[in-house]
């Protein structure tokens, strides 16, 4: 059995409004965009910007063996295992 769709309304500024103007579709592009924040929402977080204080301390358990590090190519900032890197070095140090 299919499920009903639910009406979900927010409030917009009058300069997003502005630029929402032309869209045709509007509730396609709204949940087109939601669902592409949620695959970009952080694992640990949800989003928030903030750790529990538990989930400060998996992140401090598993900050000791990987690092946060800018990319030398497109400049993002993302995860480093430490142990990956050693190997890494080893090798090019052959």
């Amino acid at each position: 059995m299919k499920k009903k769709s639910e009406i979900v309304t927010f409030k917009v500024d009058q300069s997003l409004l502005e630029a929402m103007q032309g869209i045709p579709n509007r509730s396609s592009f709204i949940r087109s965009a939601v669902l592409a924040a949620l695959d970009s929402t952080c694992p640990l977080c949800a989003g928030t910007g903030i750790l529990t204080p538990k989930q400060q301390g998996h992140w401090d358990g598993f900050r000791e063996s990987h690092a946060v590090e800018e990319c030398s190519d497109c400049h993002e900032r993302h995860l480093v295992c430490s142990h990956e890197k050693a190997g890494n070095d080893r090798e090019n140090d052959s």
